[in-house]
């Protein structure tokens, strides 16, 4: 595992929130409630290394020298997160943190069930759609978007464009995190639909 892929990316800081020191960030992680039990946490530039969505590093990229830092406060605001950090007492003291990373390492992120998947180990998945005899590849996930609907939607990057593929359970026939490939079987048309948009 590379240095890069140590890391899993919870929040990304915007700009300041406050007069006290306060940043307003995005919420990348799909656990944003365990905030709560977090008060270590570090801070990376963005361009340090290349995320994927629900948090997790891109295999490869390089990360510059992580900064820890203490969760003093937090609060869920306007569809993100106003994080306060120990020691950062004023607007421009928060100024200087606007395009950081809010990051933990791989190893302490949030224990999932048996038929849970993170977000950000879907990146970079080939996925497959395998509803005939011989399966066609559909392209590389790039992204998730959680906010579509009942189910999440990949974000497909195919031979001809992006396609959008729900991520539906019954869909699902495989699941290989470890060998970057998920096999599904997408109804007739699908891809087709996409491709023309």
């Amino acid at each position: 595992m590379t240095a890069a892929e140590q890391w899993v990316w919870l929040a990304r800081i915007r700009r300041t929130q406050g007069r006290k020191g306060e940043v307003f960030a995005d919420i990348l992680t799909d656990f944003p409630e365990k905030f709560v039990e977090r008060k270590r946490l570090w801070l990376l530039p963005e361009g340090g290394a290349a995320r994927s969505a629900g948090g997790a590093v891109a295999p490869g990229a390089s990360v510059a020298a992580p900064r820890e830092v203490e969760l003093a406060a937090h609060w869920l605001h306007k569809g993100g997160i106003v994080l306060h950090f120990a020691g950062v007492d004023s607007i421009s003291d928060a100024e200087k943190l606007a395009g950081l990373v809010v990051a933990i390492p791989r190893a302490e992120r949030a224990g999932l069930g048996e038929d849970e998947v993170y977000i950000g180990d879907l990146i970079g998945c080939v996925l497959v759609d395998v509803a005939n005899a011989e399966p066609v590849i559909v392209g590389e996930i790039e992204d998730v978007d959680k906010t579509a609907g009942p189910a999440p939607l990949l974000l497909v990057r195919g031979k001809r464009g992006e396609v959008l593929v729900p991520f539906a359970q019954s869909y699902l026939r495989k699941l290989d995190v470890e060998g970057k490939r998920v096999e599904m079987v997408l109804p007739e048309g699908l891809v087709e639909l996409n491709e023309a948009e």
